[in-house]
C-alpha cells in the first residue's frame, strides 16, 4: 500500500527531539508555544483539508510537526485502533466492526465532521458520447457480476470500446461509500478495475485513457477540471451535476456525503494535538471551500467544538446530514 506523508519541521531542529507531547514553551508575546508531534493518518478524500490546516497551523505553532498520511479510511483505522495515530480522517463514518475494535483496545474516540463531498463520477474529457449515468446504469457497470464489457453493452447507441475502470482501493471510504450505495452492499464491486488509495493516481490514469470511467471525491473533480469530464447522475429525478450547491442542498442524490476526521480522546492531554484540532474546527469551513469541498453549517462546527471541549465520545452522525444539526 502506498503511503504519502507530509513533514512540516521548522529550523528549530533542536527542539524537534525526541518525546516532546507534554512540552511547551512561552513565547514573546506570552502566548504558549508549543512542541512535539500531531499524527494524522487516512482518507485520501479528506487529505487536501489536513494537509492546509497543517500547513497553516505551522504558520501559527512552528515547533510542532504535523505528519498527514494517506493509507485509505480503513488503513487509517487500523493505525487508530493500533493507537499509531492521534486522528484519522475517513470518508464514510465508523463501522460497527471498527467501534467495537476500538472499544477492546480501549481507544475513545470523538468523531468530528468536517465538510461535505459530493462523490463525483468523471470520464475522460474527450469522451463526447456520455451525457449522464443513472443510478441503475452505474450499478449495471459496477456490480460484482456485472456483464458490462463495452460502453454499447450500457446504452447501444454508445461506442463499442471496452470500458475500463479507475477507483479506490479496498481501504478507501470512497470505495466502502460508493458500492454500499450503488451496488447495495460495502465492498460488493466487480474487480476488474484499476485501484489505488492515492486518487492523483486515479487522476492521471482516466486523464491519459479515451475510453476510461472512474469515480472519487469532489476537490479531486475541481483540482483537475481541465482534463476530465464530470458525469450528472440521475438518481431518480433527472440528470444533476455535483456542485457546491447541489452537494450542499442535498440535491445531488446519492453520492453526498460528510466526510470526518477521528481524534483518540485521550489524545487531548497532549497540548499540541488539542491546539491542532481546535485550529482544524476553527478554519475547515474556509479551507474545507478553499480546496473544493463544502462547508457545513456554522452549528455543526460548534457542536463539534463542544463534543471535543467536552470531551464526548462517540459518533454524532446517524445516517443523514440533518443528523449532524441535532443535538
Amino acid at each position: 500500500m502506498k503511503f504519502i506523508y507530509l513533514l512540516f519541521i521548522t529550523s528549530f531542529l533542536a527542539a524537534c527531539g525526541g518525546e516532546q507531547n507534554d512540552a511547551a514553551s512561552v513565547a514573546a508575546d506570552g502566548s504558549a508555544l508549543l512542541t512535539g508531534s500531531v499524527r494524522l493518518d487516512g482518507s485520501s478524500t479528506v487529505f487536501p483539508i489536513s494537509e492546509a490546516v497543517a500547513e497553516e497551523y505551522l504558520a501559527v505553532q512552528p515547533k510542532v510537526r504535523v505528519t498527514v498520511g494517506v493509507s485509505g479510511t480503513g488503513g487509517g483505522f487500523k493505525k487508530f485502533i493500533n493507537q499509531e495515530i492521534d486522528i484519522n480522517a475517513a470518508s464514510r463514518p465508523i463501522k460497527e466492526s471498527e467501534v467495537e475494535k476500538a472499544a477492546a483496545a480501549g481507544v475513545g474516540f470523538i468523531e468530528i465532521p468536517v465538510a461535505f463531498d459530493g462523490l463525483s463520477v468523471v470520464v475522460n474529457s474527450k469522451n463526447d458520447w456520455v451525457d449522464y449515468l443513472t443510478v441503475q446504469e452505474l450499478n449495471r457497470i459496477w456490480q460484482p457480476d456485472s456483464v458490462v464489457e463495452t460502453w454499447q453493452d450500457v446504452r447501444p447507441e454508445w461506442p463499442a470500446e471496452k470500458i475500463r475502470l479507475y477507483g479506490p482501493g479496498t481501504d478507501s471510504g470512497t470505495f466502502d461509500y460508493f458500492t454500499g450505495t450503488i451496488n447495495g452492499k460495502e465492498q460488493a464491486s466487480r474487480p476488474d478495475f484499476t485501484a489505488s488509495e492515492d486518487d492523483n493516481v486515479l487522476v492521471q490514469g482516466i486523464s491519459g485513457d479515451h475510453y476510461s470511467l472512474g469515480y472519487f471525491g469532489f476537490a479531486y473533480y475541481k483540482e483537475n477540471a481541465d482534463k476530465l469530464r464530470i458525469v450528472p447522475i440521475d438518481g431518480g429525478v433527472g440528470p444533476i451535476e455535483p456542485t457546491e450547491v447541489t452537494i450542499n442542498n442535498g440535491t445531488y442524490a446519492p453520492l453526498s456525503r460528510p466526510i470526518f476526521i477521528y481524534l483518540n480522546a485521550a489524545s487531548l492531554d497532549k497540548p499540541q494535538v488539542a491546539g491542532f484540532v481546535e485550529f482544524y474546527l476553527d478554519n475547515a469551513a474556509s479551507l474545507a471551500t478553499e480546496v473544493g469541498y463544502i462547508n457545513l453549517p456554522t452549528s455543526v462546527y460548534e457542536k463539534a467544538k463542544a463534543r471535543v471541549e467536552n470531551r464526548v465520545e462517540g459518533s454524532s452522525f446517524h445516517g443523514t446530514a440533518s443528523s449532524l444539526t441535532e443535538g
